[in-house]
């Protein structure tokens, strides 16, 4: 067995790195589904959106400033929260993170006012920061080398929950109203038992024998192939791309609904399901990023999943409903699948950073959705709804900066 030195300068003890073993399903089942149901409780935050603008007379400058809340907690703390656990292991934090997002569920359902309101958002928020960063570590640990499958898989169950989320936002908190929101607290007790499981396994992981009471990096094959510099560039292109793709998503995801009940005049309820179908389409795409990027390469697929939905984005405001659902569809396909190859391609830039890198593009992603959905909400305000998908239809075409990004793949070859 032999050692490797950690790429980038990257002030890591080096350990050996042992023989891959098979994927383990068991624990990545639990971590998706888990994935499945955190996700869903956060997508209720956006889900309800109409309930408490008719509520409590929000102008969508609110709006936009409770996604940030929620958003831009889980932005500042997941980076903290991987650097931390890269340095020492804390396996039973998944568990106690979820406990936060319960916490936070409870209290939602029971706001009053506006402050509240963004204070249930943040504690939601902190929630993820934890269980992003920790849980695609394991799913990592999980992998068995397949990478790309294992973080497609675990990202599937956000994908899915993000999806179910609106679903049962309306046909239950619609029209039931805000105190509703608590029965999903069971979902995220659910979860706590779930990861409480998954926790014992962590602990019991062999790579838990090198971590314990040091730093260490446990370092992939093919690891120093590039410069400090050019590793730093290549990280600020990946982060330029995420950019593109999150705030094109956060409008859909935000004012998808408002954009369908304004320019269409159809029901609330028909405008949720049209945000699931889209949801269900992020999903698909979100599992196909994975498994491509592991047999042809996450350059390719970044290449794709970007650049390729620019055709869709810049006929998306000029379409009709029929055609807005179906431009939707492929617009969610294409993109979700961007984000594990970018993640996997990241882990690779930076070997033996596993949570840091999980934590900084988890919180760079919230970040910029919260960070897009307030700006958008002005634009909104200012203008119209209409004007936010014709500003955000050239989006995708940062997508071109992919040229710029090292083929590692080829250079360790």
């Amino acid at each position: 067995m032999s050692e490797n030195t950690v790429a980038a300068g990257a002030p890591a003890i080096a350990v050996p790195v042992a023989p891959e073993t098979g994927t383990t399903f068991a624990v990545l089942v639990s971590l998706a589904a888990c994935h499945l149901l955190n996700d869903m409780n956060q997508s209720l935050v956006p889900a309800i959106y109409p309930v408490l603008k008719q509520s409590y007379g929000l102008d969508f400058g609110q709006i936009g400033l409770i996604t940030l809340a929620f958003q831009l907690t889980a932005s500042m703390l997941q980076p903290v929260v991987g650097m931390v656990t890269d340095r020492r292991a804390q396996p039973f934090s998944l568990p106690i993170g979820m406990g936060s997002s319960l916490i936070g569920l409870l209290m939602l359902a029971r706001a009053h006012s506006y402050g509240m309101i963004l204070f249930s958002a943040a504690l939601v928020g902190m929630g993820s920061a934890v269980f992003h960063p920790e849980a695609s570590r394991v799913a990592r640990m999980a992998s068995g080398g397949r990478y790309g499958f294992a973080q497609s898989f675990f990202q599937l169950g956000g994908s899915t929950g993000s999806a179910i989320g609106p679903l049962l936002a309306a046909f239950i908190v619609v029209p039931r109203g805000q105190g509703s929101i608590a029965w999903f607290s069971a979902a995220a007790l659910l979860a706590i038992l779930i990861l409480s499981q998954v926790s014992l396994w962590y602990a019991r992981h062999p790579s838990m024998q090198q971590r314990r009471g040091r730093r260490a990096a446990v370092v992939a094959p093919g690891a120093g192939v590039l410069s400090r510099r050019k590793v730093v560039w290549a990280i600020v292109v990946l982060l330029t791309l995420l950019f593109s793709k999150n705030v094109y998503t956060s409008s859909l995801s935000s004012y998808y609904t408002f954009y369908l009940l304004q320019k269409f005049h159809v029901s609330v309820a028909n405008a949720q399901v049209h945000l699931f179908v889209f949801l269900g389409a992020v999903a698909a795409g979100t599992f196909a990023g994975g498994p491509i990027g592991d047999r042809f390469g996450r350059r390719p697929v970044i290449w794709f999943s970007i650049l390729g939905a620019a055709p869709f984005a810049l006929l998306l405001p000029y379409a009709s409903l029929w055609w807005t659902g179906v431009l939707s569809v492929a617009i969610g396909l294409i993109l979700a699948s961007a984000f594990s190859a970018i993640l996997v391609y990241a882990q690779e830039l930076l070997p033996g950073r596993v949570g840091m890198v999980a934590g900084m593009f988890f919180g760079f992603s919230f970040g910029l959705g919260g960070l897009g959905a307030a700006a958008l909400g002005r634009i909104a305000d200012v203008s119209s709804i209409g004007a936010v998908y014709q500003v955000c239809s050239f989006l995708p075409l940062i997508g071109l900066l992919t040229a710029l990004l090292p083929d590692i793949e080829k250079r360790r070859r």
